[in-house]
């Protein structure tokens, strides 16, 4: 029935023929147009730029029974090609949005049985997740139920990963069975583009009982996801807003590298994040690492200034740094703020300045 590859041609709706009423809509911009002119031809509207525009203005501040005119058009006929329609998805999420239980129903059950393909739709996954805001506990497991075969083909997919997200936002926990099928795949998840946004939802709206052997997992593969340009997303996440344990195992597989991570183009970020979310304690030992001559006598922070990448981590260090370290940090940095480039050491300088 859909062709997820590409978009529903607009003959599937009006034929390619404007009716002239549809015509008169597009030339006479004099005229007041209002819901009731456009009794039966409800449905070519929708499937228009100017006529679908038209009725989501008006359903904002139609009465009851221009709304039910609508609604009474659009479900006595197949809505399937709306749904998946450039222009007419959006009414149809108004009529999700507006409609009664009535309305609501008879658009689960047009759209039941086909909730996997309309996730991959362009369009289509915005209904789901419209659909997913305003159904029944009941009608959101019926969904669920659908998906869940095929649970990782629609995290990694460019628009079914939108809908695999809302149901983790909207949907009581203990009915993301789907959930399951994410154990033995973190890393996986962690590093591919659309996972790694999957896997944060998860981890912000899910249960301990769920979350925790999704992070056990994480664990594992800390210091390949810091350098990962998904997973490094996926190891801030959890610094930011994890268990004080969590954020205590992900500090502990940085000790001993914090220049190395430093000068990589995303684990710096890392270090960036676990210097601003790190207890007082742990702060000060990563940043007495990066003040600690090497067994050669390089010193760490004069490297970190010319790196692209692990001066930034310097700077987030100067700017969070506290009581005597401060200038131990202070005393490192300015000998060498001389050979820098200008725009470089001007930074530094607004950081040791503000830090006075």
């Amino acid at each position: 029935m859909f062709n997820r590859t590409r978009r529903p041609e607009r003959s599937d709706l009006n034929n390619g023929v404007r009716s002239p009423l549809l015509e008169e809509f597009r030339a006479n911009k004099t005229r007041k147009w209002e819901l009731r002119n456009l009794f039966g031809h409800v449905n070519e509207f929708s499937a228009d730029q100017h006529g679908s525009r038209f009725i989501q203005i008006k359903l904002d501040t139609a009465t009851p029974e221009e709304k039910q005119m609508v609604f009474d058009e659009i479900l006595a006929g197949n809505i399937m090609p709306l749904v998946t329609d450039v222009f007419g998805n959006y009414v149809i999420q108004k009529l999700i949005e507006f409609g009664g239980e009535t309305e609501r129903n008879a658009i689960f059950e047009a759209m039941q049985g086909h909730f996997l393909i309309l996730s991959w739709h362009m369009y289509g996954c915005r209904v789901v997740q419209k659909a997913i805001e305003y159904i029944t506990p009941e009608q959101q497991s019926q969904l669920i139920a659908e998906l869940a075969p095929d649970i990782m083909k629609c995290v990694k997919d460019a628009n079914g990963n939108h809908v695999v997200q809302k149901l983790i936002e909207r949907v009581s926990p203990d009915r993301l069975t789907f959930v399951e099928a994410f154990k033995g795949s973190v890393y996986d998840l962690s590093t591919h583009t659309y996972g790694c946004r999957v896997l944060q939802r998860c981890l912000e709206h899910l249960t301990e009982e769920q979350t925790r052997p999704l992070l056990d997992e994480l664990h594992e593969h800390t210091a390949n996801l810091m350098q990962d340009q998904f997973g490094n997303y996926v190891v801030q996440f959890v610094l930011e807003h994890g268990q004080p344990e969590d954020r205590a195992r992900v500090i502990a597989k940085l000790r001993g590298q914090m220049l190395m991570m430093a000068c990589h183009k995303f684990a710096s970020n890392v270090c960036e994040k676990a210097l601003m979310t790190a207890d007082s304690e742990s702060r000060r030992l990563l940043i007495d690492e990066l003040m600690t001559p090497k067994p050669n006598g390089v010193s760490p922070v004069q490297l970190m200034m010319k790196d692209q990448f692990a001066n930034y981590v310097l700077q987030r260090a100067l700017s969070v740094v506290e009581g005597d370290q401060l200038q131990a940090l202070a005393s490192r940095i300015r000998p060498h703020l001389g050979s820098m480039r200008k725009f470089t050491a001007g930074s530094f300088n607004k950081h040791l300045t503000a830090s006075k």
